[in-house]
């Protein structure tokens, strides 16, 4: 490998260990009815506003149908329905977050965002065990903000592996 390389390797590797720095314990907060949820910002690529969706056949109800996003078709999921909540009428507060889980991008519909905050590993505790009742298929931990509680979610749960595969064909 020439000097030259090895130093441009030697940057990139630099950048990404920057950027994973700086994405630590950072989560971007929303609002779904009256809980405030919370994703790692590293799936984050964008948030915007409620955007016209275009409904498509044989989808799962929770997946509204796709936005087309500065040339880019992105399926787009209501949170509230994939959390069994009551649908609510879109309005000016109403956001979509694009996140990338795997190699799918999928816009969330969220009621708000409320903001990014810090959230350090020892101020999250695991989600109650499924026999209390809870479930915590999607939640992965609960963040502690001052007198507040953040419900952490695992983006990646969101989605099951026959969504992603049918929403990978909408991406193409």
């Amino acid at each position: 490998m020439r000097e030259e390389d090895k130093l441009t390797t030697a940057v990139m590797d630099i950048d990404l260990d920057l950027t994973e720095d700086t994405q630590k314990d950072k989560y971007l907060t929303f609002l779904v009815g009256k809980e405030t949820y919370g994703i790692d910002i590293k799936y984050v690529t964008e948030i915007i506003g409620i955007q016209p969706i275009t409904e498509v056949p044989e989808l799962a109800e929770h997946i509204r149908g796709i936005i087309n996003l500065r040339g880019k078709i992105i399926p787009v999921m209501d949170v509230r329905l994939r959390f069994r909540k009551e649908l609510k009428e879109y309005n000016d507060r109403t956001c979509v977050i694009v996140v990338d889980i795997g190699s799918v991008s999928v816009g969330l519909i969220v009621d708000s965002v409320a903001e990014v905050t810090t959230i350090p590993e020892q101020d999250i505790v695991a989600p109650p065990a499924a026999s209390t009742g809870f479930s915590n298929r999607y939640v992965k931990g609960i963040g502690k903000v001052a007198n507040e509680v953040k419900l952490l979610l695992d983006c990646r749960k969101l989605l099951n592996e026959a969504e992603i595969e049918q929403l990978e064909e909408i991406n193409k």
